[in-house]
């Protein structure tokens, strides 16, 4: 039921919004950014994803099921064996198969400055792809034949390997060199560049004969396609490195590939969000002290407790739902501008190839604005409480106070122990929600001791200035209001623990990736051939490149690399297998960060080294055999029956290069279980004197000359970089990631700070009758303010304290359990203390110069007058 005074409340609230706009705005503006951040990185991500899926649907047409090898592109067992073709066919329930060989090249369109482009190739079985994924159906253009699909160095585009490469010819890299291929029409695909060719003419132009990524099954009606897949995988002789699986697996593994970068982001913005709730708590408790005897005299003409407390609802409501709203617009410009000018990518490196359309959820919207209005009203329920406690006869004669005596700090540090517990609790559905839990525990019991914190420290520092007038009085009223200064400084407390965890957090990922590339990049110049990992398996350097190279003038030694793909997991993002010389040719020192000492390898096993993620994902514990890998061996074996390698687990090490597994293991395991001795990269280390520069020039002549370059043909792409280079590239892209996280802590600290403002404000114009007793008293206007800098000064410098210890133990928890149970990396904590200690000195300054600035306006002559407003 609505109170007659109803239109009257209204009003009230209204000007008490409108006359204190900086106050409010001040809210308004915490509850904004935080659903800006989370709704921006949701559409970012959805629509990447959304375009991901596009492309795998137009790729995997109907199938009912897919043929895969483990692999998410050619394996050490080259694929899916051709054989398994024809044995599908001959199964009862197969209507129909189409085999698919798909993998990674670049490509250069017509021109001279034509820039090199990362495509997808897609051998297609042209009479029968039409039937089961028909947008990769081959469209011969009108002045080629009908046969045309199938003739040998032709290719179709999709729109986007069009816009790039034109519609002539284009150059594909196989190995070290580019061949020439004749566009002869398009295909209906969408999603990033790609290009279409009948699988026996892919095989022969990139030397993969025989090889096949995948075959997509259609089922004959009623056939129940998880009873097929499980009772043809359940056949002795059925190959174990080929799964059978729904095709929507590849969006299962892109969207758990992006999870956990994106899902930190949305907490941060909730963390934004639990800031602005503490705002609007500040805000609105110091406006319901203020307005107390008003409240008490609607009170007095009949508004009951209960309304006292929905209007104060209300108006945190609409706090939150102008922060809300300014928040989706804002998020979705922000998503749009990101996808415009930085395609997909979230900042992570995730997507960055991608250029999605922005893809609007009015699902997700009215989610994210709900998280918005909750944080304001929770914000608001304790001054809300407040107003419905109040005493009428007491407010109206000014005796009514939001302060209470004799805080304890129980229910706080019960919040405090419980966080610790959470920090223990492993990850729930591998994300780790009980940190989350945790960390909002930290900040909610450290604040809730708050007012007792201040009364230990008060109490401790009143003796110390009891024969100092000005310092006494600021200490003594902050020492009696302690749960006034809890609410003033409660904001800054949220904003800076905030900005202090995420200082810590980044500078201790800084550090720690700092030192791994110190420790992974021993060589004086670097060569690779692919930028991108899906193409290492077509992009390589052979084994003449590599021994002409080790022959160059001014080269002590070279190392070769050999990099590519295991998918042990359907649902999971393909692990990388590294085999190259591990132990250095002159110390025998392993060149691995590890975590511990390397174990010795038993007898008649193979030794390999897993990064953290393995023992995290897979199980791959140190000292155990792991036969995860087994399946991509076993095919090269002699014999059906021949045993398949052992691989033993000699040492953990981490790598910050790729967040869902690595295995390493010596080249020359690698070679004698494969045969393949083809490398992705090489580590140069140069003579004293040498000039880098002149080595390069001399490997790129090499590279020609083995790859058969005529003049007037493009010259075989390799990419250099010392060590120097390539440690400042990866900072920068390290930056980049994090640099959401600095402008977070920039703007937390700004609101806390617009909190104390807010605070010290209302504070100063509800005093005005104790600055004129303190005038009658003798005090001049100089030494109120002073009196007034005094109180700023001990608030903000008990907030900066508060602040600055649950900043780092929110760290800790963001270091040692987020971290690993998010991207399994483990780091050590680096504080930063210099940094730490001008955040909290920032602070400070801020509140004592904002108190003052506050304090001007309440101790002049109104001042004094306002000694007789009650009498």
């Amino acid at each position: 039921m609505f109170s007659p005074l109803w239109p009257l409340l209204t009003s009230f609230s209204w000007q008490e919004l409108r006359h204190h706009p900086w106050r409010n705005a001040a809210a308004v503006v915490s509850i904004m950014l935080g659903v800006t951040l989370a709704f921006s990185v949701h559409l970012i991500n959805a629509s990447a994803l959304d375009e991901f899926a596009q492309a795998a649907r137009s790729v995997g047409g109907q199938a009912d099921l897919e043929l895969r090898a483990r692999a998410g592109q050619a394996t050490v067992g080259a694929g899916v064996p051709e054989a398994l073709l024809s044995r599908l066919q001959m199964q009862p329930g197969v209507a129909q198969t189409s085999p698919i060989l798909e993998f990674s090249t670049y490509a250069l369109g017509a021109g001279t400055q034509a820039k090199r482009t990362l495509l997808r190739v897609v051998g297609v079985d042209a009479t029968q792809v039409g039937a089961i994924a028909p947008e990769l159906m081959p469209l011969p253009s009108a002045d080629s034949d009908r046969l045309t699909v199938f003739a040998p160095d032709t290719v179709f585009l999709n729109a986007a390997a069009q816009a790039l490469l034109g519609s002539t010819t284009v150059q594909l890299q196989s190995g070290m060199q580019f061949k020439p291929a004749r566009v002869a029409g398009s295909v209906r695909a969408a999603g990033t560049p790609l290009v279409v060719m009948d699988i026996a003419a892919a095989q022969d132009f990139f030397d993969k004969t025989g090889q096949i990524s995948h075959i997509d099954l259609r089922l004959k009606g009623g056939v129940n396609r998880n009873a097929f897949a499980k009772d043809l995988q359940a056949q002795a002789d059925w190959p174990a490195s080929a799964v059978l699986s729904e095709p929507g697996d590849s969006a299962q593994r892109i969207d758990q590939l992006s999870r956990a970068y994106r899902v930190n982001l949305t907490v941060l913005a909730l963390v934004a969000l639990f800031t602005g709730g503490f705002l609007v708590f500040s805000v609105l408790a110091l406006s319901v002290t203020r307005r107390m005897q008003q409240f008490a005299l609607f009170g007095v003409l009949g508004l009951t407790a209960t309304q006292r407390l929905r209007l104060v609802l209300w108006e945190a409501a609409a706090l939150g739902a102008i922060g809300s709203a300014l928040g989706l617009a804002l998020g979705t410009g922000l998503a749009w501008l990101a996808l415009r000018v930085l395609g997909g990518d979230l900042g992570g490196g995730f997507f960055a190839d991608s250029a999605p359309h922005l893809q609007w959820s009015t699902p997700a919207a009215l989610g994210f604005a709900a998280m918005g209005l909750l944080a304001a009203l929770a914000g608001a329920w304790f001054p809300a409480r407040l107003a419905q406690r109040l005493a009428p006869a007491l407010a109206l004669k000014g005796l009514g106070s939001l302060d209470t005596h004799g805080s304890h700090p129980a229910l706080g540090i019960a919040l405090l122990c419980a966080a610790g517990l959470l920090a223990l609790a492993p990850p729930m559905w591998e994300m780790p929600l009980a940190a989350y839990a945790s960390v909002a525990f930290l900040l909610m019991g450290g604040i809730t001791a708050l007012p007792w914190l201040v009364g230990v420290v008060l109490n401790r520092l009143a003796p110390l200035v009891q024969n100092r007038a000005l310092p006494l009085l600021a200490v003594e009223r902050t020492r009696r209001v302690r749960q006034s200064a809890a609410v003033a400084v409660s904001a800054v407390v949220a904003s800076l623990s905030l900005a202090v965890a995420l200082t810590v957090m980044v500078a201790s990922f800084r550090n720690s990736v700092t030192q791994w590339l110190d420790s992974v990049l021993p060589a004086d110049l670097y060569l690779r051939t692919a930028g991108s990992s899906s193409a290492n398996d077509t992009v390589f350097l052979d084994p003449a490149f590599v021994q002409a190279a080790a022959r160059t003038p001014g080269v002590a030694r070279v190392t070769g690399q050999r990099t590519m793909a295991l998918q042990l997991k359907p649902d999971q993002p393909a692990v990388t297998l590294i085999a190259r010389p591990l132990r250095d040719a002159q110390t025998g020192a392993l060149g691995l960060p590890l975590l511990q000492e390397a174990l010795a390898v038993p007898p008649g096993r193979t030794g390999i080294y897993v990064s953290e993620a393995m023992v995290d994902l897979y199980g791959a514990r140190l000292g155990s055999d792991f036969t995860g890998i087994n399946a991509y061996f076993r095919p090269l074996a002699l014999t059906e029956t021949a045993q398949a390698a052992t691989f033993f687990v000699a040492g953990v090490w981490r790598d910050y290069a790729r967040q869902f597994g690595t295995v390493a293991m010596e080249q020359a395991d690698f070679e004698r279980l494969s045969g393949d001795r083809r490398v992705n990269d090489m580590a140069f280390w140069l003579e004293p004197g040498t000039n880098a520069a002149e080595v390069e020039s001399a490997l790129r002549q090499t590279a020609n000359r083995l790859a058969g370059t005529a003049p007037g043909q493009p010259d075989v792409p390799l990419e250099f970089g010392s060590a120097q280079e390539i440690r400042a590239t990866s900072l920068k892209i390290f930056d980049r990631s994090f640099a959401v996280t600095y402008w977070l802590q920039t703007v937390a600290i700004g609101i806390g700070l617009f909190g104390v403002a807010a605070s010290f404000s209302a504070q100063v114009l509800a005093r005005r009758k104790e600055f004129g007793l303190l005038v009658h008293l003798g005090l001049t206007r100089r030494q109120i303010l002073q009196v007034v800098a005094f109180e700023g000064a001990a608030w903000t410098a008990l907030g900066a304290l508060a602040g600055i210890a649950l900043g780092l133990a929110v760290a800790v928890v963001l270091v040692h359990v987020v971290n690993p149970q998010s991207f399994h990396w483990t780091m050590e904590l680096s504080l930063p203390w210099l940094r730490l200690l001008a955040l909290g000195l920032a602070v400070i300054a801020a509140g004592t110069l904002t108190a003052w600035a506050s304090a001007r306006s309440a101790a002049g002559r109104d001042a004094v007058l306002a000694v007789k407003e009650d009498w």
